[in-house]
């Protein structure tokens, strides 16, 4: 499908040569002389490298109509993960890969918005903090809440994050899924 550049909106996903990119920002430009452009910071949506690319106006772009799906995870198999639809309950087999780093935070029954063009998934909308269980860490260290020391912990994902010293296994911790850092203890 095409779109125009006059008509571009932020969050826009478009199909270029390069691969897919979101837009992120726009600037419609109309110089004292010479044709009116369109300047552009384009996000690509599998690598999250932003590009600034420079359009005519009214120039034609092809526009990636990005399918969101609310979708449970249920099991790993393998090297996928096993996805529900929530709508139509087909089942989805996703390569760890195509889940980016929302693959560090999913746990089983947890539920995401997968964003699909065509058949491939191009991204996962998390929430932006995750509870997870800490199921190994080095022992807890009572009192000592000052000093700002951190330790490894690997979460029930397997996934490792610094968590403070007092933090022991079995704990459920908050997650920020943006940074990948421990926010606090859950309760």
């Amino acid at each position: 499908m095409s779109v125009s550049t006059n008509d571009l909106k932020n969050g826009m996903t478009l199909d270029l040569p390069e691969g897919l990119f979101s837009v992120v920002e726009f600037q419609h430009v109309k110089p004292g002389k010479g044709g009116a452009f369109v300047r552009t910071k384009l996000k690509n949506v599998r690598s999250g490298a932003v590009i600034e690319r420079t359009y005519r106006a009214d120039e034609k772009l092809e526009q990636a109509i990005v399918d969101k799906r609310e979708m449970q995870y249920l099991y790993r198999d393998g090297e996928q993960y096993v996805f529900m639809d929530n709508v139509s309950y087909d089942q989805l087999h996703v390569d760890e890969s195509s889940l980016g780093d929302a693959a560090k935070y999913i746990k089983e029954g947890d539920s995401a918005v997968l964003q699909m063009y065509k058949s491939e998934i191009v991204a996962v909308d998390m929430p932006a903090a995750v509870e997870l269980t800490v199921a190994e860490t080095e022992p807890g260290v009572q009192g000592d809440r000052v000093s700002g020391a951190r330790k490894p912990a690997t979460l029930e994902t397997g996934h490792v994050v610094q968590v403070p010293l007092f933090v022991n296994i079995g704990d459920r911790i908050k997650v920020d899924t943006r940074s990948g850092e421990y926010i606090t203890r859950a309760g």
